[in-house]
């Protein structure tokens, strides 16, 4: 792998999007961030986008796509849905939540992929996870599988190019993987953000935090963010 290996990466400023680029850096690639404002009810994941790419030396070509007013329908969107906090984890995987945002990563991906095609990048890269309970149908295996055949069908890049793949390095990891992914790269953790509440300190409540706060107590390592609640650290 050279320097001359471009990789789109998809940066939402969470642990996961972090991670994601954290592994495409160790793997030799020359990272584009790329962060979206979809109108999100606050703007704090932005910041931690930037602060991440300010991280690894990126921050001169990290792009912010400003879709906002395009995308609506979510709790994450939408002044008059409510983000549901204090959930069992049985609760976030019986339906598609509320925090579901209405084709999101068809939409990032497909923007992703203009984006390396115009750049001769040779991948996009997003933090995807199945096996996270929110019940998210963009992010499963057969829905990456099936846009990497609109990739390979769609692009001249993928007609007779030499293709651009995507990769979803974190796509069949526990949460517990990976923060343990995350440490042992050296991850910017302590620059990120997961709270759907948007709060600093986040809320430790909402499904992401508690995932999240999940995660890392099963990986036996303390989370560098700070909650407005108590966590007891020591749980396994």
């Amino acid at each position: 792998m050279t320097e001359t290996n471009k990789a789109v990466v998809i940066l939402s400023g969470g642990l996961d999007s972090t991670t994601c680029m954290a592994v495409a850096r160790d793997a030799g690639y020359d990272v584009w961030p790329l962060t979206f404002f979809y109108g999100q009810k606050h703007s704090i994941e932005l910041e931690s986008a930037k602060r991440v790419a300010a991280h690894y030396g990126c921050q001169d070509r990290h792009f912010i796509a400003n879709l906002n007013g395009i995308i609506r329908g979510s709790a994450l969107t939408d002044a008059d849905k409510e983000i549901p906090v204090n959930r069992l984890e049985t609760e976030m995987s019986s339906e598609i939540p509320v925090t579901y945002v209405p084709a999101r990563n068809i939409i990032f991906l497909s923007i992703a992929l203009s984006y390396a095609e115009s750049i001769d990048a040779q991948s996009i890269w997003i933090g995807v996870n199945a096996l996270d309970y929110s019940g998210y149908p963009d992010c499963r295996p057969e829905f990456i599988e099936s846009f990497q055949q609109v990739i390979n069908k769609g692009t001249v890049a993928g007609a007779h190019g030499k293709g651009i793949q995507i990769e979803a390095p974190l796509q069949h990891l526990t949460k517990a993987e990976i923060v343990k992914l995350a440490n042992r790269l050296q991850a910017p953790l302590l620059h990120t953000h997961s709270c759907y509440q948007g709060t600093d300190p986040a809320c430790g409540v909402c499904d992401s935090c508690q995932l999240r706060i999940k995660g890392f107590q099963e990986a036996g390592v303390r989370d560098p963010i700070e909650y407005a609640i108590p966590i007891n650290w020591d749980v396994v």
